[in-house]
């Protein structure tokens, strides 16, 4: 009986309770007072970093044959005072003009064959360079053994390295950066080949060697891949004419292929001497680096330089040559006086370019 009493009184009091409550959800709802649940707090959503000003340093040919082997001994100063320029961009990038080997067979046909061991990179990324291209007509100077050493250092090393793979995926494939929020695509390909190696040296799908700039769709097509997701577009091309300060009709055409593709900023060498630069539309365009680290570089082929390009909002805003003299196999900036007179020298390459010196001129 006292259990029933005890039970009655429970449900009682939870009736009571209720009652109490349907009264007070009833007064605030007449009121229109509708509870509402506790808030939540968002979790923060994270800003992308602020696209800040860079500059890009771009110097020529690169290797290091002949009495510059010696300065492979201290890699860390290998390259000399001219790194100190390299070093103040954001983001600094040459033509590696050797394969990386100690082995290998010389390619067949072949007058000069370049190669360096791996202290190349060590080399170069002590002086400031942060990427480098192998698409070149020294790039697979010892062959097959020769490209399979070159990769393997490349992997080991980790130094960002485009133009070269162990298939045509690779080869063509961007290197992607971001500095300073600036998201950055950096291709790499040669337009110059030795007509009887081009067969052997052009990565496919089957086999590994160099990116070729003369297979133009599979170049318009992997800028239009490196577009997507990118703020800049570097294309690297080993191109031209030794010697002829000119740009050859190809390059000309491949550039505006090129530029049309979405790439802002397309530079390269091979001529051994350095050619004019200047803007096409928005995107700029220098058409010969000239020799940079080159043992047999003297008279002309011993001008040199580095090319210095602001880009901010994903546009090349302006481009500045610092020449340079070659002297022992390095480059040497040039000073005052002789630096002036360089540099109007170089400007009237742009002559014979069709390039201006405005962006979006016509």
């Amino acid at each position: 009986m006292r259990s029933k009493v005890i039970l009655a009184a429970s449900l009682a009091g939870v009736l009571a309770a209720s009652a109490c409550s349907s009264g007070e959800d009833k007064a605030e709802a007449e009121a229109g007072e509708t509870r509402q649940p506790p808030a939540t707090s968002a979790p923060p959503v994270e800003e992308p970093p602020a696209k800040e000003p860079i500059i890009l340093a771009f110097g020529g040919d690169v290797h290091f044959e002949g009495q510059l082997r010696a300065r492979l001994n201290s890699p860390k100063t290998a390259l000399g005072p001219i790194a100190s320029v390299l070093r103040k961009a954001d983001l600094a990038m040459v033509n590696l003009e050797t394969a990386i080997t100690t082995g290998g067979t010389p390619a067949p046909g072949k007058e000069f064959t370049f190669r360096a061991p791996p202290t190349a990179f060590t080399a170069l990324k002590a002086a400031g360079v942060d990427v480098v291209s192998m698409a070149n007509n020294h790039g697979m100077d010892y062959m097959e053994t020769g490209l399979a050493d070159s990769l393997k250092a490349i992997k080991k090393t980790r130094f960002p390295t485009v133009g070269i793979g162990r298939n045509a995926k690779a080869a063509y494939a961007p290197y992607r950066t971001t500095v300073k929020g600036n998201r950055i695509a950096i291709l790499g390909a040669t337009q110059v080949l030795d007509d009887h190696l081009i067969p052997a040296w052009t990565a496919t799908d089957a086999k590994g060697g160099l990116a070729s700039a003369k297979e133009v769709p599979r170049m318009v097509q992997a800028v239009k891949q490196a577009r997507k997701g990118s703020d800049l577009v570097i294309v690297h091309l080993h191109w031209g004419e030794e010697l002829n300060p000119c740009p050859l009709p190809r390059q000309k055409e491949l550039a505006q292929q090129l530029v049309d593709a979405g790439a802002d900023a397309v530079v390269g060498g091979h001529a051994h001497i350095p050619l004019g630069g200047g803007y096409l539309g928005d995107a700029y365009v220098h058409y010969g680096m000239g020799n940079f680290v080159f043992y047999s570089a003297s008279g002309q082929t011993a001008n040199s330089g580095v090319l210095l390009l602001k880009a901010a909002e994903g546009k090349i805003t302006k481009a500045v040559w610092k020449p340079a003299r070659i002297s022992g196999g390095l480059p040497v900036a040039l000073k005052g006086a002789s630096a002036a007179s360089e540099l109007k020298r170089w400007q009237g390459l742009r002559g014979c370019t069709d390039l201006k010196t405005k962006k979006g001129s016509s």
